[in-house]
């Protein structure tokens, strides 16, 4: 058996082409989409990941702005900034580009941008609002993840789902969403002792852990699901995720390549929340 492949890169073509009618009937009615992108320093990765997000936007006929700030802000500026933002009525959704310089503390970032603009997803009120289920901003990696799975018609109710990684912009937020489509949800990371058992026990595998090629064949059940949402940098500059795919997709009924598989979903989710706060904050639908 060889994996059928999710392809996040071809997904997203056909999600951009539905946002793009979408925003051109928004702006008929006067009403254009508007993403601020904050970025400080000059992080090679950072930047990267903001040329995409611009290129996407351009894409769906969403505008976009980039301020660029030097390393050398201090926090107050940026909050300072970050305030201004939220009270432009032009501004729908705002993204701060992270990490940030060590000066500058994530949290008080996350919390000082307005939840009906948090594109991100990030904000404690819009989490708090995904664990109880209501309708909101959803973190834009896992809203990517659970889109793959149902464009494939691959039912998530009762499964098994395994989380490999715990963090709280993919690993905590998917199992949540996981949780609330009615999966069962387990939870691995560095602590946890019987990985491997607990992960080849899974319906559908999260891959989220941040180690090239971790998970081996022996972590993936026969006809399991598996996300890598790793992106892990080669020597020779290519990039892999976290599972060894040529030996998965033997053995796996489903699978997500890196790159081509998460990656290119995750600024997909974000122009889809800059158009739900477009249309949230203007009452126009």
């Amino acid at each position: 058996m060889t994996a059928e492949i999710i392809n996040g890169k071809e997904l997203s073509k056909e999600l951009k082409l539905e946002m793009k009618a979408e925003v051109d009937i928004l702006k008929r009615k006067g009403l254009t989409p508007h993403l601020s992108v904050v970025l400080v320093g000059d992080n090679p990765a950072s930047k990267s990941y903001v040329k995409g997000k611009e290129k996407a936007a351009a894409e769906t006929g969403i505008s976009s702005s980039l301020i660029e700030l030097p390393v050398s802000t201090t926090e107050a500026e940026l909050l300072q900034l970050i305030q201004e933002l939220n009270e432009d009525d032009s501004v729908h959704g705002i993204l701060v580009q992270l990490p940030l310089p060590s000066q500058i503390r994530e949290q008080q970032v996350i919390e000082a941008i307005h939840p009906d603009k948090d594109v991100d997803g990030f904000h404690p009120s819009n989490i708090g609002k995904m664990m109880t289920g209501e309708d909101t901003f959803l973190p834009c990696t896992p809203y990517g993840i659970i889109t793959m799975l149902k464009s494939k018609n691959i039912t998530i109710e009762g499964k098994h789902a395994v989380v490999i990684g715990r963090s709280n912009i993919v690993g905590k937020p998917i199992g949540q969403l996981l949780l609330n489509e009615n999966a069962t949800v387990t939870y691995c990371h560095s602590r946890t002792k019987n990985m491997q058992q607990l992960a080849a026990a899974a319906d559908i595998l999260i891959a989220a852990i941040g180690k090239a090629h971790f998970i081996t064949v022996d972590y993936i059940k026969e006809g399991a699901v598996v996300i890598d949402v790793g992106i892990n940098r080669q020597p020779d500059g290519s990039l892999t995720g976290d599972v060894d795919f040529e030996s998965a997709k033997e053995k796996a009924a489903y699978i997500t390549p890196v790159p081509r598989g998460v990656g290119p979903m995750t600024i997909t989710m974000l122009l889809k929340n800059t158009i739900k706060a477009a249309k949230g904050l203007s009452g126009i639908e």
